[in-house]
């Protein structure tokens, strides 16, 4: 199953993107200029993760080529990473006699699973919310702008099964779990970003912006609690206080195990607070 990975990354990846594109052309058309600049600013913050991969690879002993540059203001980073991975994959097979070392696999698939979530989050997430909000509030009937959040929903879910499978196979002795374990994962994920975000939408159609203030409430309780567990990702405590808070945020729609050890209790705890929350 694994070895399905990259080609899926691949190909969940050509599939949001496309929709994204067609998005934004559907909007030019029907002259709804107003979500076509709102859409176009949800690619912005994808170029950290571009210029995260960039350091990457210069650390990896790979100089930065004009080529290179020009794929990353792309926003074409992530593909070259995903068909570098995969290819060296198959020299290692082919090296190997069929078995690749599962070391350095390991390495270029934790590489690439933080890069996908680092770049679901800060720009697919922003995207799905918005096109999730137009769907359910302004444009109903829109196809493609339901199209393009049902795929980036499918895409930042992948990206945080990818994270948990990295995280597992980091614990000694774990190995990947079958096909019908991580699609039951997969559908989880799906299941409550989906009726997270379908949630503040409709807050958002019915009560307008006091839908960011239990957002809010919701982002200040994660980060306090955050904070009190002191992680240790980080080393320096204003970095790590900022840390705690970017991912306070994230947690609005959905948990990030960001801290080593056993995770049952702080996952109890942070859906027991974000039901509370979403139920008021």
């Amino acid at each position: 199953m694994r070895g399905a990975f990259p080609e899926l990354c691949l190909v969940l990846l050509a599939a949001e993107r496309g929709a994204w594109f067609c998005t934004i052309i559907y909007y030019l058309v029907h002259g709804q200029l107003g979500w076509f600049g709102l859409t176009i600013s949800c690619v912005v913050p994808g170029y950290v993760v571009q210029l995260l991969s960039i350091r990457w690879f210069k650390a990896d002993g790979h100089p930065p080529s004009c080529w290179l540059l020009v794929l990353h203001l792309l926003q074409l980073g992530l593909w070259k990473r995903d068909s570098c991975r995969y290819w060296d994959v198959l020299r290692m097979v082919a090296k190997t006699g069929g078995s690749a070392r599962g070391g350095e696999v390991l390495m270029q698939d934790g590489d690439v699973s933080v890069l996908h979530l680092l770049e679901a989050l800060l720009q697919t997430l922003p995207h799905l919310v918005l096109q999730a909000y137009i769907v359910v509030a302004v444009d109903p009937a829109g196809f493609v702008p339901g199209v393009s959040a049902g795929l980036c929903l499918l895409s930042l879910s992948w990206a945080l099964v990818s994270y948990s499978l990295f995280s597992c196979l980091l614990k000694p002795g774990h190995l990947c779990p079958p096909a019908a374990a991580i699609l039951c994962l997969l559908l989880w994920r799906m299941g409550m970003l989906g009726t997270r975000v379908l949630a503040l939408a409709l807050f958002a159609r019915l009560y307008s912006f006091r839908v960011f203030a239990v957002a809010g409430i919701h982002w200040l309780l994660m980060s306090f609690w955050l904070v009190a567990q002191q992680i240790d990702i980080v080393a320096q405590p204003c970095c790590w206080r900022l840390f705690s808070c970017l991912v306070g945020a994230v947690y609005i729609f959905c948990y990030v195990n960001v801290q080593p050890g056993p995770s049952k209790h702080r996952v109890t705890v942070f859906y027991a607070v974000s039901t509370r929350i979403f139920s008021i």
